[in-house]
């Protein structure tokens, strides 16, 4: 369905809107480049789609563009006209929830399997994914993730064991999925302008390992990584069945975590339990 919108840049003018760093927001207004994030899942003609922080629609329009059925959570009551005039462009296809998204169960609200497509405040981006990409239930009730982050966290999330940037989040992300950087976004396509760079990442899931639960693993590489400079002798100590759990395993004790594989973490959580 083609639909005529006016330019993102007088919505904003219209409304009176600018952005707001307590939020953690900042605009994009390339619509070219928007599709192409929309683009990233593949084919949205009639699937479900999850955005947090629509902001004036701009990630909104082009994924409404694609023909997805869009449930989009907004914390900024101000921007809540602009998305309003989205929902009558586009008949039936948007439903807008002012609400935090750290409060809300997307599959509560959808009911289906849905992909989850946002330019993710980045105040609350991390615990957001953390949350997605947690509990023991597998497969998730999402299809994909195809998240905005700034480039740093979008490293660590797709970072290998040995580098600077792999720690909790890389092993929470690629236990059970798969992750990639699909796309780098410089900080100029923004506005206001962030001071740093940032990257779409896309997310699938996949098998997770047999016999290991997410709470354990949890457990061992919040206690490995928050003492990521000693001896997993040391930082795993406080972790019931861990020290144990090495030698059964033949991960020898003076290793340090960022070493240590996600295979080798998975059969640390599956001796512990």
């Amino acid at each position: 369905m083609t639909v005529s919108l006016p330019p993102l840049r007088d919505v904003i003018a219209r409304h009176g809107l600018s952005a707001s760093k307590a939020l953690g927001q900042n605009f994009l207004f390339d619509e070219k480049l928007l599709d192409r994030i929309a683009a990233i899942p593949g084919s949205l003609a009639g699937e479900h789609v999850y955005e947090v922080g629509p902001g004036p629609g701009g990630l909104t329009r082009a994924l409404l563009r694609a023909g997805a059925h869009v449930v989009a959570v907004e914390r900024d009551h101000r921007c809540l006209p602009a998305l309003a005039e989205l929902s009558e462009a586009f008949p039936g296809q948007l439903r807008v929830i002012e609400g935090d998204a750290l409060k809300i169960d997307p599959f509560t609200e959808i009911g289906a399997p849905f992909h989850i497509v946002s330019n993710l405040p980045y105040n609350v981006g991390t615990a957001l994914a953390v949350g997605w990409l947690g509990g023991n239930a597998w497969p998730p009730t999402w299809k994909s993730l195809t998240l905005m982050f700034q480039r740093e966290v979008a490293d660590r999330i797709v970072s290998s064991p040995g580098t600077g940037a792999y720690g909790r989040l890389a092993i929470l992300a690629q236990w059970r999925s798969n992750a990639s950087i699909a796309m780098p976004v410089h900080r100029s396509a923004f506005t206001p302008p962030p001071k740093v760079m940032s990257a779409v990442v896309h997310i699938t899931p996949k098998d997770a390992a047999s016999g290991v639960k997410m709470s354990v693993l949890e457990n061992l590489t919040g206690a490995a990584f928050g003492q990521r400079r000693k001896m997993l002798r040391q930082s795993l100590k406080s972790v019931p069945g861990a020290l144990e759990a090495l030698q059964k395993t033949g991960i020898a004790e003076d290793r340090r975590p960022e070493t240590i594989s996600i295979a080798e973490w998975c059969a640390l959580a599956r001796e512990v339990g």
